[in-house]
Protein backbone atom coordinates (compact mmCIF):
# COMPACT_ATOMS: atom_id res chain seq x y z
CA UNK A 1 0.00 0.00 0.00
CA UNK A 2 2.90 2.39 0.93
CA UNK A 3 4.67 1.60 -2.32
CA UNK A 4 1.42 2.71 -4.20
CA UNK A 5 0.75 5.45 -2.74
CA UNK A 6 4.66 7.31 -3.22
CA UNK A 7 3.80 5.66 -6.82
CA UNK A 8 0.83 8.04 -7.31
CA UNK A 9 2.81 11.20 -5.47
CA UNK A 10 5.63 10.83 -7.41
CA UNK A 11 4.08 10.06 -11.26
CA UNK A 12 1.95 12.71 -12.52
CA UNK A 13 -0.92 10.93 -13.98
CA UNK A 14 -0.20 11.43 -18.11
CA UNK A 15 3.77 11.49 -17.72
CA UNK A 16 5.13 9.62 -20.22
CA UNK A 17 2.38 11.16 -22.89
CA UNK A 18 2.69 14.76 -21.59
CA UNK A 19 6.90 13.83 -21.85
CA UNK A 20 6.94 12.75 -25.25
CA UNK A 21 4.60 15.49 -27.08
CA UNK A 22 7.00 18.27 -24.71
CA UNK A 23 10.37 16.44 -26.14
CA UNK A 24 8.40 16.02 -30.07
CA UNK A 25 7.59 19.78 -29.85
CA UNK A 26 11.22 21.00 -28.63
CA UNK A 27 12.42 18.60 -31.19
CA UNK A 28 10.89 19.94 -34.02
CA UNK A 29 10.85 23.40 -33.01
CA UNK A 30 14.17 24.07 -31.43
CA UNK A 31 16.58 21.07 -31.18
CA UNK A 32 16.05 19.52 -34.96
CA UNK A 33 16.54 23.42 -36.98
CA UNK A 34 19.55 23.97 -34.45
CA UNK A 35 21.38 20.52 -35.65
CA UNK A 36 20.45 21.24 -39.14
CA UNK A 37 22.97 24.30 -38.93
CA UNK A 38 25.45 22.51 -37.34
CA UNK A 39 25.49 19.32 -40.08
CA UNK A 40 25.01 21.99 -42.94
CA UNK A 41 28.28 23.40 -41.99
CA UNK A 42 30.47 20.56 -41.46
CA UNK A 43 30.06 19.66 -45.06
CA UNK A 44 31.84 22.29 -45.57
CA UNK A 45 36.16 22.05 -45.17
CA UNK A 46 37.46 23.36 -41.90
CA UNK A 47 39.73 25.80 -43.49
CA UNK A 48 36.91 27.19 -45.79
CA UNK A 49 35.02 27.49 -42.45
CA UNK A 50 37.79 29.41 -40.96
CA UNK A 51 37.94 31.71 -44.34
CA UNK A 52 34.19 32.72 -44.05
CA UNK A 53 34.15 33.30 -39.80
CA UNK A 54 37.35 35.19 -39.49
CA UNK A 55 37.05 36.99 -42.73
CA UNK A 56 37.50 40.83 -41.78
CA UNK A 57 33.68 41.65 -42.49
CA UNK A 58 32.31 39.08 -40.18
CA UNK A 59 34.68 39.92 -37.40
CA UNK A 60 33.79 43.55 -37.73
CA UNK A 61 30.03 42.80 -37.99
CA UNK A 62 30.28 40.48 -35.07
CA UNK A 63 32.25 43.51 -32.94
CA UNK A 64 29.68 46.04 -33.87
CA UNK A 65 27.06 43.94 -32.59
CA UNK A 66 28.96 42.71 -29.76
CA UNK A 67 29.56 46.27 -28.66
CA UNK A 68 26.21 48.02 -29.22
CA UNK A 69 24.36 45.23 -27.66
CA UNK A 70 26.52 44.85 -24.68
CA UNK A 71 25.49 49.43 -24.24
CA UNK A 72 21.95 48.89 -25.32
CA UNK A 73 21.73 45.80 -22.27
CA UNK A 74 23.32 48.16 -20.17
CA UNK A 75 21.50 51.22 -20.92
CA UNK A 76 18.21 49.07 -20.12
CA UNK A 77 19.30 47.66 -17.35
CA UNK A 78 19.58 50.91 -15.56
CA UNK A 79 16.51 52.85 -17.40
CA UNK A 80 14.24 49.08 -16.86
CA UNK A 81 15.19 49.25 -13.40
CA UNK A 82 13.95 53.02 -12.82
CA UNK A 83 10.65 52.07 -15.24
CA UNK A 84 9.96 49.01 -13.09
CA UNK A 85 10.29 50.90 -9.74
CA UNK A 86 7.75 53.36 -11.17
CA UNK A 87 5.35 50.78 -11.94
CA UNK A 88 5.30 48.91 -8.62
CA UNK A 89 5.77 51.92 -6.37
CA UNK A 90 3.61 54.79 -7.55
CA UNK A 91 -0.20 54.99 -8.32
CA UNK A 92 -0.71 57.82 -11.02
CA UNK A 93 -3.18 58.68 -13.99
CA UNK A 94 -2.13 56.64 -17.28
CA UNK A 95 -0.27 53.84 -14.77
CA UNK A 96 -2.19 50.98 -16.90
CA UNK A 97 -1.51 52.25 -20.30
CA UNK A 98 2.22 52.90 -19.32
CA UNK A 99 2.52 48.87 -18.24
CA UNK A 100 0.90 48.04 -21.74
CA UNK A 101 3.36 49.88 -23.79
CA UNK A 102 6.68 48.05 -22.20
CA UNK A 103 5.41 44.76 -23.50
CA UNK A 104 5.07 47.13 -27.32
CA UNK A 105 8.27 45.79 -28.26
CA UNK A 106 7.35 41.85 -27.75
CA UNK A 107 4.43 42.80 -29.72
CA UNK A 108 5.23 45.13 -32.88
CA UNK A 109 6.76 43.56 -36.09
CA UNK A 110 10.61 43.92 -36.28
CA UNK A 111 10.15 45.35 -39.43
CA UNK A 112 7.62 48.08 -38.54
CA UNK A 113 10.17 49.18 -35.54
CA UNK A 114 12.98 49.34 -37.62
CA UNK A 115 10.39 51.61 -40.23
CA UNK A 116 9.66 53.74 -37.66
CA UNK A 117 12.80 54.23 -36.28
CA UNK A 118 14.72 54.80 -39.75
CA UNK A 119 12.55 57.99 -40.37
CA UNK A 120 12.26 58.99 -36.52
CA UNK A 121 16.13 59.26 -36.76
CA UNK A 122 16.93 59.81 -40.66
CA UNK A 123 18.59 63.33 -41.04
CA UNK A 124 15.55 64.64 -42.10
CA UNK A 125 12.98 63.20 -39.17
CA UNK A 126 12.29 65.13 -36.05
CA UNK A 127 14.61 63.29 -33.87
CA UNK A 128 17.12 63.02 -36.35
CA UNK A 129 17.30 67.33 -37.25
CA UNK A 130 17.58 67.48 -33.47
CA UNK A 131 20.66 65.43 -32.78
CA UNK A 132 22.09 67.00 -35.70
CA UNK A 133 21.99 70.48 -34.30
CA UNK A 134 24.85 69.01 -32.19
CA UNK A 135 26.52 67.22 -34.78
CA UNK A 136 25.17 64.36 -33.98
CA UNK A 137 24.27 61.54 -37.07
CA UNK A 138 21.84 58.96 -35.50
CA UNK A 139 20.58 57.32 -38.81
CA UNK A 140 23.31 55.04 -40.66
CA UNK A 141 25.67 54.86 -38.01
CA UNK A 142 26.66 52.62 -34.70
CA UNK A 143 24.46 55.02 -32.91
CA UNK A 144 21.41 53.96 -35.14
CA UNK A 145 21.60 50.57 -34.06
CA UNK A 146 22.19 51.27 -30.14
CA UNK A 147 18.81 53.17 -30.47
CA UNK A 148 17.31 50.02 -32.30
CA UNK A 149 18.61 47.05 -29.73
CA UNK A 150 17.68 49.70 -26.88
CA UNK A 151 14.09 49.92 -28.05
CA UNK A 152 13.84 46.23 -28.57
CA UNK A 153 15.30 45.18 -25.39
CA UNK A 154 14.01 47.47 -22.76
CA UNK A 155 10.96 45.13 -22.15
CA UNK A 156 13.39 41.84 -20.87
CA UNK A 157 14.94 44.00 -18.09
CA UNK A 158 11.34 45.69 -16.54
CA UNK A 159 9.58 42.38 -16.54
CA UNK A 160 12.30 40.61 -14.98
CA UNK A 161 12.70 43.24 -11.95
CA UNK A 162 8.75 44.16 -11.80
CA UNK A 163 7.57 40.73 -9.70
CA UNK A 164 10.59 41.54 -7.84
CA UNK A 165 9.88 44.61 -6.38
CA UNK A 166 6.42 44.08 -5.90
CA UNK A 167 6.92 41.37 -3.87
CA UNK A 168 9.29 43.18 -1.34
CA UNK A 169 7.77 44.08 2.38
CA UNK A 170 8.06 47.80 2.66
CA UNK A 171 7.93 47.39 6.54
CA UNK A 172 11.63 46.37 5.91
CA UNK A 173 12.47 49.24 4.51
CA UNK A 174 10.41 51.79 6.76
CA UNK A 175 12.23 49.92 9.81
CA UNK A 176 15.67 50.57 8.17
CA UNK A 177 14.99 54.21 7.57
CA UNK A 178 13.46 54.18 11.56
CA UNK A 179 16.95 53.32 12.61
CA UNK A 180 18.64 56.09 10.79
CA UNK A 181 19.60 54.38 7.14
CA UNK A 182 19.27 56.63 3.90
CA UNK A 183 17.89 56.30 0.83
CA UNK A 184 21.04 55.38 -0.37
CA UNK A 185 21.69 52.84 2.46
CA UNK A 186 18.09 51.16 1.85
CA UNK A 187 18.60 50.60 -1.40
CA UNK A 188 22.03 49.39 -1.06
CA UNK A 189 21.84 46.92 1.84
CA UNK A 190 17.67 45.72 1.41
CA UNK A 191 16.56 46.25 -2.30
CA UNK A 192 18.92 45.54 -4.34
CA UNK A 193 20.12 42.53 -3.24
CA UNK A 194 16.76 40.60 -3.98
CA UNK A 195 17.02 42.49 -7.42
CA UNK A 196 20.53 41.85 -8.40
CA UNK A 197 19.75 38.71 -10.30
CA UNK A 198 16.71 39.40 -12.26
CA UNK A 199 18.97 42.96 -12.91
CA UNK A 200 21.80 40.54 -14.06
CA UNK A 201 18.92 37.86 -16.25
CA UNK A 202 17.53 40.92 -17.48
CA UNK A 203 20.91 41.64 -18.81
CA UNK A 204 21.98 38.99 -20.21
CA UNK A 205 18.29 38.47 -21.81
CA UNK A 206 18.37 41.99 -23.70
CA UNK A 207 22.25 41.43 -24.31
CA UNK A 208 21.79 37.93 -26.24
CA UNK A 209 18.38 39.24 -27.92
CA UNK A 210 20.32 42.07 -29.01
CA UNK A 211 23.12 40.17 -30.95
CA UNK A 212 20.28 38.55 -32.97
CA UNK A 213 17.92 41.23 -33.94
CA UNK A 214 17.71 42.16 -37.77
CA UNK A 215 14.11 43.44 -38.71
CA UNK A 216 14.76 46.95 -36.37
CA UNK A 217 18.28 47.42 -36.77
CA UNK A 218 18.86 47.03 -40.78
CA UNK A 219 16.68 49.58 -41.97
CA UNK A 220 18.36 52.30 -39.51
CA UNK A 221 21.97 50.79 -39.69
CA UNK A 222 21.99 51.67 -43.24
CA UNK A 223 23.92 48.65 -43.71
CA UNK A 224 27.35 50.37 -44.60
CA UNK A 225 29.93 47.15 -45.32
CA UNK A 226 32.78 47.30 -42.73
CA UNK A 227 30.83 49.92 -40.86
CA UNK A 228 27.17 49.39 -40.28
CA UNK A 229 27.07 45.93 -41.06
CA UNK A 230 25.88 43.26 -38.74
CA UNK A 231 25.91 39.53 -38.89
CA UNK A 232 22.02 38.88 -39.42
CA UNK A 233 22.26 41.20 -42.24
CA UNK A 234 25.40 39.33 -43.27
CA UNK A 235 23.46 35.89 -43.22
CA UNK A 236 20.70 37.36 -45.43
CA UNK A 237 22.96 38.81 -47.69
CA UNK A 238 24.86 35.23 -48.00
CA UNK A 239 21.28 33.18 -48.14
CA UNK A 240 20.38 36.12 -51.30
CA UNK A 241 23.54 35.13 -53.11
CA UNK A 242 22.60 31.28 -52.96
CA UNK A 243 25.57 30.82 -50.18
CA UNK A 244 24.26 28.36 -47.79
CA UNK A 245 27.68 26.98 -46.30
CA UNK A 246 28.83 30.59 -45.90
CA UNK A 247 25.41 31.51 -44.10
CA UNK A 248 25.15 28.82 -42.00
CA UNK A 249 28.98 28.76 -40.71
CA UNK A 250 27.57 32.88 -39.24
CA UNK A 251 24.68 31.49 -38.12
CA UNK A 252 27.02 28.49 -36.29
CA UNK A 253 29.03 31.28 -34.38
CA UNK A 254 25.74 33.36 -33.55
CA UNK A 255 24.50 30.00 -32.24
CA UNK A 256 27.31 28.97 -30.50
CA UNK A 257 27.14 32.50 -28.89
CA UNK A 258 23.84 31.87 -27.83
CA UNK A 259 24.23 28.89 -26.00
CA UNK A 260 27.11 30.19 -24.47
CA UNK A 261 24.89 32.95 -23.05
CA UNK A 262 21.85 31.24 -21.84
CA UNK A 263 24.44 28.84 -20.06
CA UNK A 264 26.39 31.76 -18.16
CA UNK A 265 22.94 33.03 -17.19
CA UNK A 266 21.54 29.74 -16.04
CA UNK A 267 25.41 29.08 -13.98
CA UNK A 268 24.97 32.08 -12.31
CA UNK A 269 21.02 31.93 -11.75
CA UNK A 270 21.61 28.60 -9.56
CA UNK A 271 24.67 29.55 -7.77
CA UNK A 272 22.87 32.87 -6.27
CA UNK A 273 20.14 30.62 -5.71
CA UNK A 274 22.34 28.55 -3.70
CA UNK A 275 23.84 31.97 -1.87
CA UNK A 276 20.64 32.93 -1.16
CA UNK A 277 19.49 29.62 0.22
CA UNK A 278 22.49 29.45 2.37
Amino acid sequence: MQKKHAKKNHIVPGFGLSLGVTMTLLSLIVLIPMVSIVLETSQIGWSDFIAIVLSRRVILSIILSVKTAFMAALINTVFGLIIAWVLVRYDFFGKRLLDGIVELPFALPTAVAGIALANLYSDKGFMGKFFLQFGIKVSYTSLGILVAMTFVTIPFVVREVQPVLAKLDPSYEHAASLLGANSFQVFRMIIFPEIKLPLIVGFSLAFARSMGEYGSVVFIAGNRPFKTEIPSLLIASKLNEHSYPGATSIALILLVFSFVTMLVINIVQHRMQRYVRS
